[in-house]
Formats: structure tokens, C-alpha cells, sequence
């Protein structure tokens, strides 16, 4: 699998990902779908300390031990789980970060973290505070480099600006195309974008409105999606799949390094490496979708 650059890093990451949140707790489950993104050549890995109450960092660290040379592994931090563990609440504090970071580590059995996230992030955060905590971890070793994890334009700035991010993580598909109101601005700062959500809930697999529900997806009422999903599959697909459509997608805007696609089975792997391993659309392939998709820009945080 080709590998991208991630930001102004030395990392380079295959350009498919594994979002580790959809694999489970259940051990012998979780590491199949660990072992076959290996085998598809697939090295990066991204988790959170909120998952699963850290033990998904646990499997993940534990499935990787023995290639943890090979793989960049990513974790995320700022949630924190309230006491009855029945919701969290945001925590962007330098002293939660620092403190969050050894936890992670001991949870993942890593002497370092390879990208460390902020798991959010709101205007009204102390920035400079939070951005003093990840430069301070990365001095001291126990990062390599940082990014976060938003989507909101007002505090993406701030980041970029302020900080030596190299990496921000956004939703990002055929049906979410907010983010091209700013990935131009964050590819010229030599800053990289990881994106979730590819296949918009699985609407944009080949299951299409088999996963459509009532009430539509964003700004897409379930009319809409009837209309618009048939309609890239029958003028764009061809012998492509939607699966690869979607993923191809992502890939083909120079912000991109990775596309992070969650996986709850090793077919779902397999379909996705399928997918990103194919060649890349082309020019009128691209035009033609974004001709029947919608162009949205973000209407909060600016």
C-alpha cells in the first residue's frame, strides 16, 4: 500500500488507516482485524483514551508489540469519563494532557507515542495552554508530534497558526465536503489531514440506502439521498465500487495523507484496501461527483 507524508513530520502513513474504535473488546475478534490491516500493509493505527474506557489502547498496544517498529501509532486525549462512566465531559488543561499522555502509554505498553491528538477543541479553550502541554511532551519524549482532532474552522486556525501541528483529523466524504472550504489553507501550511468518516455511515458502501434512515444524513434529507446516491453509482461507478468512489475521493485532494476507516470485521479490511489500492479518479471522474454532490460550508465556528 503507497504511504503519504504526514505534514512537515518524518512519518510517512499508508494512505488507508485503521480507525480502532469499531473493533471491539473482544480479543481474538480485534486482533484478526489488527493482523489483517497488517497484512494489507496498512502501519497507521488510531485509537483514543476514551474508547471503550482505554481498553481499546490496550488491544491495540498489545496487537502491535511485536511490529511496533513498523507502525505509527495515534491515541487522542481531552474527554474524560465522568465517575459513573455514563458520559464524559472536555478537558483541554495542560495538567490533564500531561497526566492523560502516561496513561495512554502504560495502557498501550509504548515507551512513545508517535501522534498525539486533541480529541476536540472549542475557541474558548485556553489554546496556548493546551499547545504548551503537547510541546512539552514532545520535548520530553514521550510524543514524536501532535495534531488535532476538529473540524471547526475558527479553532483550526488558531492551531495552525499558533502551533507545529501536523496533522488534523476531519470528517470528510462525498456527502460531508465542508472540509474543502479549508483544506486548501491547511495543505499550504504544510499540515496534513487524516479523514474519518469516509463512507458516510456506510451510504456511500455499496449498501447504500440499505443505511439510510428517516432522517436523512446532515444536510441531506432521505429524498435527497435517494436521489443523489443512485445517481454516482449509475454516472460515475462503472466497475468501480462505492466503497472505492468514497475513499478515492478523499485521496485524491493533496491535504489528504490518510483516509481512517473504521472496521468491525477483516472483510471490511480486505474491501477498503481493495478500495484505496486502485487507481486514483480522474479529473472528470471528480468533477462529475462533485457536480452531483453538495458543496457545504460550515455554518458554526468561524
Amino acid at each position: 500500500m503507497k504511504k503519504r507524508k504526514l505534514g512537515k513530520s518524518d512519518l510517512m502513513v499508508s494512505e488507508l488507516g485503521l480507525g480502532c474504535m469499531s473493533i471491539g473488546t473482544e480479543e481474538k475478534k480485534a486482533k484478526a482485524i489488527i493482523e489483517a490491516a497488517l497484512e494489507e500493509g496498512i502501519n497507521y493505527f488510531d485509537t483514543a483514551d476514551l474508547y471503550d474506557f482505554g481498553e481499546n489502547e490496550k488491544l491495540i498496544g498489545d496487537a502491535l508489540k511485536n511490529v511496533r517498529d513498523k507502525v505509527i501509532i495515534a491515541t487522542k486525549a481531552g474527554n474524560r469519563w465522568n465517575e459513573s462512566r455514563e458520559g464524559w465531559y472536555w478537558d483541554p488543561s495542560k495538567a490533564h494532557i500531561k497526566e492523560a499522555v502516561k496513561d495512554s502509554l502504560k495502557r498501550l505498553g509504548i515507551e512513545y507515542i508517535d501522534l498525539y491528538q486533541l480529541h476536540g477543541g472549542t475557541i474558548d479553550d485556553p489554546i496556548e495552554e493546551t499547545i504548551e502541554a503537547f510541546e512539552e511532551l514532545k520535548s520530553e519524549g514521550f510524543i514524536r508530534y501532535y495534531g488535532i482532532s476538529s473540524i471547526r474552522p475558527n479553532v483550526i486556525r488558531e492551531y495552525v497558526h499558533k502551533s507545529s501541528i501536523v496533522s488534523i483529523m476531519m470528517q470528510y466524504s462525498i456527502l460531508d465536503r465542508r472540509p474543502e472550504e479549508v483544506l486548501p489553507f491547511i495543505h499550504d501550511h504544510g499540515i496534513s489531514v487524516v479523514t474519518r468518516g469516509p463512507l458516510a455511515k456506510g451510504l456511500l458502501s455499496d449498501k447504500m440506502l440499505e443505511k439510510a434512515t428517516s432522517k436523512g444524513y446532515l444536510e441531506y434529507g432521505l429524498e435527497d439521498l435517494k436521489e443523489v446516491l443512485p445517481a454516482i453509482k449509475e454516472k460515475v461507478a462503472g466497475a468501480r465500487s462505492m466503497t472505492e468512489i468514497a475513499l478515492q475521493y478523499n485521496l485524491a485532494n493533496p491535504a489528504v495523507a490518510s483516509v481512517v476507516a473504521g472496521a468491525s470485521s477483516t472483510e471490511q479490511i480486505r474491501e477498503n484496501a481493495r478500495a484505496v489500492k486502485t487507481s486514483p479518479l480522474t479529473n472528470e471522474e471528480l468533477s462529475l461527483i462533485q457536480s452531483l454532490s453538495r458543496a457545504d460550508t460550515y455554518q458554526d465556528h468561524r
